[in-house]
């Protein structure tokens, strides 16, 4: 028994050392109450960056439109034979849609036949051109007969004149002929004109596919009349190839100046939270846009898309990379900005303020680097480091004094500041005499 009452006084003595060396380690009062917040160094890649939301839409949409009115006939077929529809997959060429054709049938036939007409006007007029020149030539003969003759016996002044007269009206004659040819000619001119022209608009009734493509949006239904007045109404929008896929942004002009062409970006969409999606930045367009008195321009991101698994106009929560540390020390941004409370006696480890020259101006300060508090087994060390890359809350650090797995102050715990106003700086021994590290003698 008194063996093991030993042993057991052994065993208490042991882990009350273990546990006050423990809450000496991490920086706990006498009460065992933590006094600082810690976090210990780790190695971890960091990036860089600034966030925004955009919308993922295809590359190239082309915007399948009507230039005719009337009323939707029918549908054509996809690559699959079923009528198009949403996500159908079409071929150039492919027939889309067709609109109602009767009028423009119509207006074919018509101009059809006024071609023909025009062209008949046309022989007519050189028929009638041939008997002026037969007419013509017979008054010439004429007139020149009575030249021949002259004013005699044998040709009164009468027939004289009337030779004349007959000439000089076939001469005119053959000039009316040769202008309604030319007239026929132009109203032919006019007729295919105007053939052309209905037989194009007879053309515009059956819609087809501009591009190979897939269908992302059917705007019509068959018996929808379609009115082309001065803007072509939008039919169908083909999505030319859903394996290239683009993400504008809207970027707050504070950060636009930090955005290059060729950066690196990642993003995701709420359909796939888990997925992370790469791209990289086309360009950064120069039309911007102020909506609140806030000013944002429109950034192109060009992203692939090979398994399809970004849809049209998702919303992309987007990230650009500015910069990048692999496999760097991390410490919370907070311990870089920590400092002990002033009178504590670490702040002997702290750089030493600038002293005057003797006569001289005062000295000017040089700028402290920054620093972080280590606890360690020498107590609360301050360390100097190279601060490198930051994402907002963890900072890449270099320095050779720190090494992964130390341990750092990024604050005071909850209520230290508090126990050390009541007791004294806890970095500082107890004083004698008076309450609350006042002084020797109470005032």
């Amino acid at each position: 028994m008194r063996r093991v009452i030993v042993w057991l006084v052994v065993l208490a003595v042991l882990a009350g050392g273990s546990y006050a060396g423990y809450a000496w380690y991490t920086g706990r009062d006498a009460q065992g109450q933590a006094q600082y917040r810690t976090a210990v160094v780790k190695r971890a890649d960091v990036v860089a960056s600034i966030t925004a939301t955009g919308t993922v839409v295809p590359e190239d949409v082309i915007d399948v439109g009507a230039q005719v009115n009337g009323p939707i006939a029918s549908f054509g077929v996809d690559v699959d034979g079923k009528p198009v529809d949403y996500r159908s997959s079409v071929k150039e060429g492919m027939v889309l849609a067709r609109i109602d054709e009767a009028l423009y049938a119509a207006d074919v036939a018509g101009d059809e036949a006024r071609l023909a007409q025009a062209m008949a006007q046309v022989r007519v007029a050189q028929a009638n051109r041939t008997q002026a020149v037969a007419r013509l030539e017979q008054a010439r003969r004429d007139w020149e007969r009575a030249q021949r003759l002259g004013q005699s016996r044998a040709l009164s002044q009468a027939d004289f004149d009337a030779a004349r007269s007959a000439f000089d009206q076939a001469e005119a004659s053959l000039l009316v002929q040769d202008a309604s040819i030319v007239e026929a000619q132009a109203m032919i001119a006019m007729a295919e004109a105007s053939l052309k022209r209905s037989r194009r608009s007879l053309a515009y009734c059956t819609i087809a596919s501009p591009v190979d493509g897939v269908i992302i949006d059917r705007r019509v239904e068959i018996g929808q009349t379609v009115v082309a007045s001065l803007n072509a109404p939008s039919l169908f929008l083909i999505a030319k190839d859903l394996r290239q896929m683009k993400v504008l942004v809207q970027v707050n002009e504070a950060d636009i100046g930090s955005v290059r062409a060729g950066e690196p970006v990642s993003f995701s969409v709420d359909a796939f939270p888990e997925d992370r999606f790469r791209g990289k930045v086309r360009k950064v367009r120069l039309n911007a846009t102020m909506s609140q008195n806030v000013v944002t321009y429109t950034v192109e991101i060009v992203t692939e898309n090979p398994d399809l698994k970004l849809l049209p106009y998702l919303t992309a929560n987007v990230r650009f990379e500015l910069a990048r540390a692999d496999k760097a020390l991390l410490v919370p941004n907070a311990a870089l900005r920590w400092d002990p409370p002033a009178g504590s006696t670490s702040q002997a480890n702290a750089a030493p303020a600038a002293t005057p020259a003797r006569g001289g101006p005062p000295a000017r300060a040089e700028p402290e680097s920054p620093g972080v508090w280590v606890l360690s087994d020498a107590g609360l060390v301050r360390v100097a480091v190279t601060a490198g890359v930051s994402d907002g809350t963890q900072t890449a650090i270099e320095s050779p004094d720190i090494k992964e797995g130390d341990t750092v102050v990024v604050g005071e715990a909850a209520g230290a500041s508090q126990r050390a106003g009541a007791s004294g700086s806890p970095f500082a021994p107890p004083m004698m005499g008076g309450r609350g590290g006042g002084g020797g003698r109470p005032r």
